[in-house]
């Protein structure tokens, strides 16, 4: 799947968040941003934990099995999200393009906008289809799925090939 290259780093962005540690501390929360190409990545512990529960809310947009459920979601975090559109033309770019939040905003603010833009651009394109959680038990990874025929069931080789052994070994067994 081609997702909208100026959503799908946002989208990743959001991944990554709902993927992180829930214990994270300021400097891993400020390179997992950096990492991101985060404008300003540097946090404190208060903005950290303002990204941790912002990464809970997003957790919700991944687990819901019904794209209603899904698009109220993400609507309640774009409000949440205050998202302020503008059009931004960088030094030495001739095509402008939207940002979702203004320069001069905060850190938190600017990454909530960008996440819930991002995932938003997603649901769009796919029909929300795209985004999912690892079905191996035990497993609490999110994905986006840009598999071609949007069947990704795991959120790596490892988790799935976790699940086909133990399923061939069980099986051989009976």
């Amino acid at each position: 799947m081609h997702i909208n290259p100026y959503g799908s780093d946002k989208a990743s962005l959001a991944v990554g968040l709902v993927n992180a540690d829930p214990f994270t501390d300021p400097p891993a929360m400020g390179e997992l941003l950096r990492h991101y190409k985060t404008t300003r990545p540097e946090v404190d512990a208060q903005e950290t934990a303002e990204l941790l529960a912002w990464a809970a809310k997003l957790r919700v947009v991944f687990e819901a099995t019904d794209l209603d459920e899904r698009i109220e979601t993400l609507n309640l975090l774009l409000g949440e999200a205050a998202i302020q559109p503008t059009i931004a033309r960088h030094e030495g770019e001739m095509t402008p393009h939207l940002h979702y939040s203004l320069d001069t905003d905060s850190t938190v603010k600017r990454v909530k906008a960008r996440t819930a833009t991002g995932l938003a651009h997603v649901v769009c394109a796919s029909g929300g289809g795209r985004l999912g959680c690892c079905a191996r038990d035990g497993c609490t990874t999110v994905f986006i799925d840009t598999s071609r025929n949007g069947r990704r069931r795991f959120c790596s080789t490892q988790c799935a090939n976790r699940i086909y052994v133990a399923d061939h070994r069980a099986r051989r067994r009976t």
